[in-house]
């Protein structure tokens, strides 16, 4: 009997390093291994009878160093399509307009912009994997943000006062509460009532948007509490500074080493081959690197004079003659992004819920007379769906400092797109919440370089539909091709 840890594949994920399965970052089963060696056993042979010429030593080196480190090709490709992104607006910037893309400030304001679709997009993976869609996700995102608000400016300063310290910490626990629920509500019609989720979401999309414009009659609502704001990473106050972002830095490098170890034993304990060890050791410096150039580069972006004079003022502090450089650091949003990313990894690749989800996406009907409960599950992934939108709600209303009618607006477009151009297919059983994140980055960065280079909305909207659209292609073509 195979142990509980090595979990299963559905049928069309592809599965290699003997039974390894990138997609969900598990080793699957030894008929899943028995499968690759076979394949690896052919594909050598037939390498070795055609292959000629360095051209071909070359792509058989590249080939070899993937399969030793494990990359995905589909990550890496992003990653370089989102420098692409990078350097073609800085170059048309210098040339055109005189100014840069690739500095510290603008790339630290990009974090914390991608920081809301990031959130969004973490559970609207495992929402596509079981081939749904959440089209209500702006539209929840907008009711829980405008409740929120209006708890901070109106409702709790008739009890608690202005400025309470339990007024923040009460209106997140019910924006938490009232976005769950309500995605939990979602899920179960479709799952009990079996009602398409695209028309379940197309109605909330209609329903929760309404009902944020009754609040309050469509009117603003302003200023939030002091100490909620922070959570949008404004001001002073919204960021951790340069000496705690270092220490994350370290923690987080500490953490990369440690969970490669972890794997490796893990390998070992289950009679799994294991990458070598020069492979261990790239990953581990290269994973080192990233970050730590992340910290060195949020701690360049320094306040603003302003800013640091009144903090050299309220803190009897003597400004110097060249002025006073205090670091950003890493900023508030972006932290808790992070920590969601990190925990929704591993609810979707170390959970016994995380596999079901996948073999629920893979193949219904066999999840099913597996005996997993499918209905459950998928009301479980739509309450997490809204409990991720209330968060992206908070850290909305906080950046804001305030709730607006049209809050979310289009959200769910964009968190879709950004799913989809991270790697998750719409046909169900794959994708990654690290791609899903870093489609939301390279959907802002698109968004944000072409705002700094004056291009218009509606151009904006053409080249995001073309990039969605080329993105779904370029996911078909791969899986052609895996097959």
């Amino acid at each position: 009997m195979e142990p509980e840890e090595t979990g299963w594949a559905s049928d069309d994920v592809y599965c290699d390093q003997r039974g390894y399965c990138p997609a969900i970052n598990k080793v699957q089963s030894r008929a899943c291994a028995q499968q690759w060696e076979n394949g690896k056993a052919m594909a050598d042979m037939t390498h070795s009878t055609t292959s000629s010429g360095p051209r071909n030593a070359e792509e058989g080196a590249i080939t070899r160093f993937l399969r030793a480190t494990e990359i995905d090709t589909r990550l890496l490709g992003m990653i370089a399509a989102l420098l692409i992104i990078w350097i073609g607006f800085d170059l048309y910037l210098r040339i055109f307009d005189g100014r840069e893309f690739l500095t510290a400030r603008n790339l630290w304001n990009l974090s914390v912009q991608t920081c809301e679709i990031a959130v969004l997009a973490t559970g609207m993976v495992l929402v596509i994997v079981t081939r749904n869609i959440d089209l209500s996700v702006g539209s929840v995102l907008g009711f829980v943000a405008m409740i929120m608000g209006v708890m901070q400016a109106k409702w709790l300063p008739q009890y608690l006062g202005f400025d309470s310290s339990w007024t923040w910490i009460i209106t997140l626990l019910c924006g938490l509460v009232i976005g769950t629920a309500i995605g939990a509500f979602q899920g179960g019609i479709i799952a009990f009532m079996n009602v398409p989720s695209f028309i379940v979401t197309l109605g909330g999309l209609l329903v929760w948007r309404g009902l944020a414009w009754y609040v309050t009659s469509g009117q603003t609502v302003a200023p939030m509490d002091s100490t909620f704001i922070i959570m949008g990473g404004s001001g002073a106050t919204g960021s951790i500074g340069a000496n705690w972002s270092w220490i994350v830095g370290v923690l987080a490098c500490l953490m990369i080493i440690t969970g490669i170890v972890g794997s490796r034993r893990q390998r070992k304990r289950f009679g799994f081959p294991r990458r070598p060890l020069w492979a261990e050791y790239f990953l581990g410096c290269l994973g080192s690197v990233v970050v730590l150039g992340t910290i060195y580069l949020f701690n360049s972006y320094n306040w603003p004079v302003g800013i640091a004079k009144r903090y050299a003022t309220e803190h009897n502090i003597a400004w110097p003659e060249g002025g006073l450089d205090i670091p950003y650091g890493i900023s508030v949003p972006v932290l808790i992004a992070v920590v969601i990313g990190i925990v929704m990894t591993f609810i979707a690749t170390r959970l016994r819920f995380g596999r079901y989800v996948f073999a629920i996406g893979g193949n219904p009907e066999a999840a099913e007379l597996a005996g997993i409960k499918t209905r459950w599950v998928i009301v479980r992934i739509f309450a997490l769906m809204g409990l991720l939108a209330a968060v992206a709600a908070a850290i909305s209303t906080a950046r804001l400092n305030s709730a607006v009618n049209s809050q979310g607006t289009t959200y769910e477009l964009f968190t879709i797109a950004a799913a989809v151009i991270g790697g998750t297919s719409l046909a169900g059983g794959s994708g990654t919440v690290a791609g899903a994140m870093l489609g939301a980055l390279v959907m802002q960065s698109l968004q944000s370089g072409m705002g700094l280079a004056n291009v218009d909305t509606p151009i904006q909207n053409v080249v995001v539909g073309i990039v969605l659209v080329v993105a779904v292609w370029l996911d078909i073509v791969y899986r052609s091709r895996a097959k």
